[in-house]
């Protein structure tokens, strides 16, 4: 696919998303068949993480990541990062008898980071635009998981309301962009700028970046206000799409062609 396919493939998920969404829904209010709550779910956690992905890889650059590596990194990104940090979770909620929100932050941004982690250490580039991508797609997986639970809490406690599901579904897929995504493809993509080229600076710019990382995951949860949401969900959306401005490979300019020498005077003479 070429640059410009790349960069507007996000429309192509989006469009396809919904509609794929909106059909399952009226084939459920048509025919009432509980069967199609799972696809419904499915569907709607996964159009929203799944389209700003898209938007994040279609970014001009060099190398690109594979779709292979970008599926990997969402599955295992999502399966591992919510196991992983309902384990820590877990284990502080019983240690301490109070999970404060701070800690749940720093288990969920701990716990996203595993998957990009390892893929760093198995590839052989490691740009900070390349780890921006596979950080969003780790951060896409474990949004989308974990809106599933939300949504299957939402249809169960409301004894299968399908509004709270939509509901549900609408509240989560509009913010994960401005939250899991945005928050692990920054911390992912100052991980690899140090792995790059290790350094002092790039140290502390990496953890700077987790620890701004983990305060707004914190905030997001402490507040739960809708000022509070478009607030913090602006600078995590901004500070994403700053970074993926910055970073981008910009495609490499074709090479010129070589002059010919000038001709020598006695040459010129003839």
């Amino acid at each position: 696919m070429g640059n410009t396919g790349r960069r507007w493939a996000w429309v192509a998920v989006l469009l396809v998303g919904v509609g794929l969404h909106l059909l399952v829904l009226e084939t459920l209010a048509g025919t009432g068949t509980v069967t199609f709550v799972p696809a419904l779910i499915v569907l709607g956690a996964c159009v929203a993480p799944a389209t700003f992905l898209a938007f994040a890889q279609g970014r001009p650059a060099r190398r690109p990541v594979p779709g292979s590596v970008l599926g990997v990194a969402a599955l295992l990104g999502g399966v591992v990062g919510v196991v992983a940090a309902g384990w820590l979770e877990y284990g502080t909620l019983h240690r301490l008898g109070v999970l404060p929100m701070a800690l749940v932050g720093l288990a969920e941004e701990t716990a996203k980071l595993i998957v990009p982690a390892g893929i760093l250490l198995l590839r052989r580039h490691r740009s900070p635009a390349q780890g921006l991508v596979i950080g969003v797609a780790s951060g896409a997986g474990f949004a989308a998981l974990e809106t599933m639970g939300y949504a299957f809490a939402a249809f169960a406690g409301s004894q299968g309301s399908i509004g709270a599901v939509e509901r549900t579904l609408l509240v989560r897929g509009l913010t994960a962009p401005a939250a899991h995504l945005a928050w692990t493809g920054l911390t992912a993509a100052a991980l690899f700028t140090f792995a790059a080229a290790p350094g002092g600076r790039r140290l502390a710019a990496f953890l700077l970046t987790f620890a701004a990382a983990v305060t707004l995951h914190t905030c997001w949860d402490t507040f739960g206000t809708q000022p509070a949401y478009v607030f913090i969900g602006g600078v995590s959306l901004g500070w994403v799409l700053l970074r993926l401005h910055l970073d981008r490979e910009r495609p490499a300019a074709p090479p010129r062609a070589l002059a010919e020498p000038p001709l020598e005077p006695a040459a010129r003479s003839r």
